[in-house]
């Protein structure tokens, strides 16, 4: 699998609302519960500051994506934030690592001084292994900040990067 990670455009979208979709379903990393269509999902990602696509150019389809915008405003701008997707079938081959680095090269291009994940679930522990060990800080925990789509609160753990 060979993969390049590049700016998506408008033929990537059905492949990316896929996978997007594919994680919002399983309801335990997001905290989106509504799921993209064709006109959603292409307002969705044309309003991010940038949306990455990781494409398997052996395959020719796209394997997974990211969004970054900001995460505050004002005196807090400079903070951005993302999300990760990477489809369940290429899960295992390092997708995640790539996209969590590009987005933190593409943030600072962007002037963004500071990565910050709000709401990374604590059962999420692929996600927890790859931020610490690309040298994020864990700011805590809050108990109960996710709902699960049991009913059940599950924690999330806030982490941040300087870029």
């Amino acid at each position: 699998m060979t993969i390049n990670i590049r700016k998506f455009n408008i033929n990537d979208l059905n492949e990316m609302i896929e996978i997007w979709n594919e994680v919002v379903k399983s309801g335990v990393a997001f905290p989106q519960k509504e799921l993209l269509d064709i006109n959603s999902g292409k307002e969705f990602f044309n309003f991010q500051s940038f949306c990455g696509v990781a494409q398997d150019n052996d395959a020719k389809k796209i394997v997974g994506l990211y969004i970054l915008h900001p995460n505050n405003i004002g005196r807090c701008g400079h903070i951005c934030n993302a999300s990760y997707a990477v489809a369940s079938d290429a899960r295992g081959n390092h997708i995640g690592e790539s996209l969590v680095k590009h987005s933190m090269k593409t943030g600072k291009e962007l002037g963004f001084k500071i990565l910050q994940f709000n709401a990374v679930v604590k059962t999420n522990e692929p996600a927890i292994h790859l931020y610490k060990k690309l040298g994020f800080q864990q700011l805590g925990t809050i108990k109960g900040g996710f709902q699960l789509d049991n009913g059940n609160f599950e924690d999330i753990i806030p982490f941040y990067h300087t870029l």
